[in-house]
C-alpha cells in the first residue's frame, strides 16, 4: 500500500497543482491540464538520480512557506466571508452532520480522509530531519495552518457554493494568485518526493529480507543511510503515475484511490505499532489497549467509509498492492527454498578430508574463486562441480561477499580469511565486506587485494604455528588460546621480529573461526619465522600461491535453478516455473554485482525441485 501511495501521491498532487492553471484560464481543456501534469511528473522522476541530499535544504523552506501561506489565506477568508465557521470545532456538529446526512454523510468520510493524507509519509522525512523537528513542526505549524486553511475554504464556500470543485484556488486573492500557484506546485513536488523516498525505503527493506528481486540501490548521501535511489523502481513508478494520471483524468477518482491507500496504510501501521509496543517496548497492557482502541475506532470508521469508494477508483491501490504482494511472496518463497537447500546440502569436512589432498581429481595450475552466499561451510555447488568435472584448480578460494549497512569498510578490515582443511589441500575461505559506497571498481584490483590478504594470512598463520604447540588445524576450528596469542607476542619480542602497530592482538579471535587480516597497504608488516620448518613451509606455500596466480584465475559462480516437482499443484508450477523463473531472469545477475569478467567466468548450474 505504501508503494501504491508512492504512485498516487505524485499523480494527485501534481494534477491538483496543474489544475490551478485552468482556474485562471477557464477555457483550457482537461487534456491540457493532464499534459502539464505528465510533463511535471516526467521531470520529477528524471531528477531522482541526483538524490535528495543536494536539494533537501530547500524542502523545509518550501513547506514552511506553503503552510504559512495557506494559513494566512485561511485567516483572510474567515475574516472576509464568514467567521461563524469557527463553531465547527465543536464536536456537537459531528453528531448533527451524521444525523442529517445519513449514509451519504458516512460515505463522505472517504473524501474527508484526504484532509489528513501525507501523515503516513512522515517516517520518510526522518531521512532528512530529526524526530524532534518533525514532532515540533507538525504540532506548532502543520496542524494549526491546516485548520485555518480548511476553515477559510469553508467560509469561502458559504458564499460561493458553486465553486466547490476548485475551492482552494478560487479562494486565493487575485493579487497573490500566481505566487501561491508556484509555491503550491513546489509543495506538491516536495510531498511527492516524500512518498517516492518512502517507496525506495520499502523496496530496500524488502531486499534486505529477501522479499524482492535484486535491483540496483544507489545511496545518494554520505550522512544519511535512508537517502537512496532505486533506478528500476523509479521508472516503474513514473510509468504507473503517468498511466493513473492520463487514465483517470478525474481528480475525484484518483482521490478515492488515494484515500483507500492511505487509510489502509494507517490501519496496518497501527496494528504493527501494537506489536512493537508489546514485543519491543514492553509497554503496560493498559497503555497498549488505550492506544490500539482509540486508533482503531478512528481508522476503522474511515476504512468502512472508503469501502464504498472501491468501485469509484478505490480498486487501483488494491490491484497495485496485490501485484507487488504476489511478486514479493513468490520471490521470497523461491529464495528461501533455494537458501535452505544450500544450507542443508553443505558438504561436510569429513567428506572433504576423505578425498585427500588432490580431492580425488587432477589439480590443474591456477586459482579458482568459488562465489557463495554461505559464510561458513563448503557449498553443495562445489561437490556438484568436482563430481561432474575431472579437474579442479590447484588453489580454491571460497569467496563470500557481504554488504554491511555502513558507509564504507576500511581497506584493512575488508577481507576475513581462514583455511579449510590441511595445508596440502590449498583451500581457503575469504569473506569480503563492503559498505554501501564501496564498489568493485575493477576485477583485477579486487583480485590483487584478495591475494594480498591471502598471502598475509599465510604469514600470520606461520607465525602462530612457530610459537604455539597447538594443533596445526586450530585455524580451522578457531581454537587459538590466549596462551598462544601471548606466545606469539613474546616470541616476536624475544627474537627481534618487528610488527606494525596496526596489527592488533585482538585480530586473533578465540571465538570467530575467521581470522581478520590487515591489508598490506595499511600495514608495513615484516614476518620472520621463529622456526626453520615454519619458515620453509611458509616460503614454499607463498611460492605455490604466486605460481598458481600467474597460471590464471577463474571465477566460479553457482546457479541453482528452482523448479516445481511434477506432482506439484498447478499454482505452484505457475509460481515457480514461470513467475519466479521470470523474476530471476530479469533481476541483476551475480556476475554483474561482482563485476566478474565474462572471459574468466564459469557458471555451474544445478536443479532443485520443490
Amino acid at each position: 500500500m505504501v508503494i501504491g501511495d508512492g504512485i498516487l501521491t505524485p499523480a494527485i498532487s501534481v494534477l491538483s497543482a496543474a489544475g490551478g492553471i485552468k482556474v485562471d484560464h477557464p477555457r483550457m481543456s482537461n487534456d491540457v491540464v493532464v499534459v502539464v501534469a505528465v510533463v511535471i511528473l516526467v521531470g520529477l522522476f528524471s531528477m531522482q538520480h541526483y538524490g535528495t541530499d543536494r536539494v533537501s535544504w530547500l524542502f523545509a523552506p518550501i513547506v514552511l512557506l506553503w503552510f504559512l501561506v495557506i494559513g494566512g489565506i485561511g485567516i483572510f477568508n474567515i475574516w472576509k466571508y464568514d467567521r461563524s465557521v469557527l463553531r465547527a470545532f465543536s464536536p456537537v456538529h459531528i453528531y448533527r452532520y451524521f444525523k442529517r446526512g445519513g449514509r451519504d454523510g458516512w460515505t463522505s468520510l472517504g473524501g474527508i480522509m484526504l484532509s489528513i493524507t501525507g501523515t503516513e509519509a512522515l517516517f520518510a522525512d526522518l531521512g532528512h530531519f530529526p524526530v524532534s523537528s518533525v514532532q515540533i513542526a507538525f504540532t506548532v505549524v502543520v496542524f494549526p495552518c491546516l485548520l485555518l486553511a480548511y476553515s477559510g475554504q469553508a467560509a469561502y464556500l458559504m458564499n460561493n457554493r458553486d465553486h466547490v470543485v476548485d475551492a482552494f484556488y478560487r479562494s486565493i486573492p487575485d493579487s497573490i494568485y500566481w505566487p501561491v500557484f508556484v509555491i503550491a506546485t513546489a509543495a506538491a513536488i516536495v510531498a511527492s518526493q516524500a512518498t517516492i523516498s518512502a517507496t525506495f525505503s520499502i523496496i530496500k527493506q524488502a531486499l534486505a529480507l529477501g522479499c524482492f528481486p535484486r535491483v540496483k540501490v544507489v545511496h545518494t548521501s554520505k550522512k544519511f543511510l535512508g537517502q537512496i535511489y532505486v533506478p528500476d523502481i523509479n521508472w516503474i513508478l513514473m510509468v504507473l503515475c503517468i498511466a493513473v494520471t492520463a487514465g483517470f483524468k478525474n481528480q475525484n477518482q484518483i482521490g478515492n484511490a488515494y484515500g483507500t491507500a492511505v487509510v489502509i496504510v494507517m490501519l496496518v501501521t497501527t496494528l504493527l505499532m501494537t506489536l512493537i509496543m508489546i514485543l519491543v517496548w514492553r509497554c503496560h497492557w493498559i497503555l497498549v489497549l488505550l492506544f490500539t482502541g482509540l486508533s482503531l475506532v478512528v481508522e476503522c470508521t474511515y476504512f468502512s467509509a472508503v469501502l464504498f469508494k472501491v468501485d469509484q477508483g478505490g480498486w487501483v491501490p488494491l490491484v497495485i498492492a496485490a501485484a507487488f504482494l504476489l511478486i514479493m511472496y513468490v520471490w521470497h518463497y523461491g529464495t528461501v527454498k533455494r537458501y535452505e537447500f544450500e544450507m542443508h546440502s553443505k558438504v561436510s569436512m569429513a567428506w572433504i578430508l576423505g578425498l585427500g589432498p588432490s580431492l580425488g581429481l587432477v589439480r590443474v595450475p591456477g586459482i579458482g574463486l568459488v562465489y557463495t552466499e554461505l559464510a561458513s561451510g563448503v557449498p553443495h555447488i562445489f561437490s556438484h562441480f568436482i563430481t561432474n568435472l575431472p579437474a579442479i584448480h590447484s588453489v580454491v578460494v571460497f569467496v563470500c561477499v557481504k554488504y554491511l549497512p555502513v558507509y564504507t569498510v576500511p581497506e584493512e578490515e575488508r577481507f576475513l580469511v581462514k583455511r579449510i582443511g590441511p595445508k596440502s589441500f590449498h583451500m581457503f575461505r575469504c569473506v569480503a565486506r563492503y559498505g554501501y559506497k564501496d564498489l568493485h571498481k575493477k576485477d583485477d584490483d579486487f583480485e590483487k587485494k584478495l591475494f594480498d590478504s591471502l598471502f598475509l594470512f599465510v604469514r600470520l598463520e606461520s607465525m602462530m604455528e612457530g610459537c604455539s604447540d597447538s594443533d596445526e588445524y586450530s585455524c580451522l576450528f578457531g581454537q587459538q588460546s590466549e596462551r598462544s596469542r601471548e606466545c606469539l607476542l613474546n616470541s616476536n619480542n624475544s627474537t627481534g621480529n618487528t610488527t606494525s602497530s596496526n596489527i592488533d592482538s585482538t585480530n586473533f579471535s578465540t571465538v570467530d573461526s575467521i581470522v581478520p587480516v590487515r591489508s598490506p597497504m595499511h600495514a608495513n608488516f615484516t614476518v620472520r619465522s621463529s622456526g626453520q620448518v615454519s619458515s620453509q613451509t611458509e616460503t614454499h606455500e607463498l611460492e605455490f600461491l604466486n605460481s598458481s596466480r600467474d597460471a590464471g584465475v577463474v571465477h566460479i559462480l553457482g546457479n541453482t535453478v528452482v523448479r516445481a516437482r511434477r506432482d506439484a499443484r498447478f499454482y505452484k508450477k505457475i509460481a515457480i516455473d514461470y513467475v519466479y523463473a521470470f523474476l530471476r531472469k530479469i533481476c541483476r545477475e551475480n556476475s554483474v554485482i561482482f563485476n566478474v569478467p565474462h572471459e574468466s567466468l564459469l557458471n555451474v548450474g544445478q536443479i532443485f525441485y520443490v
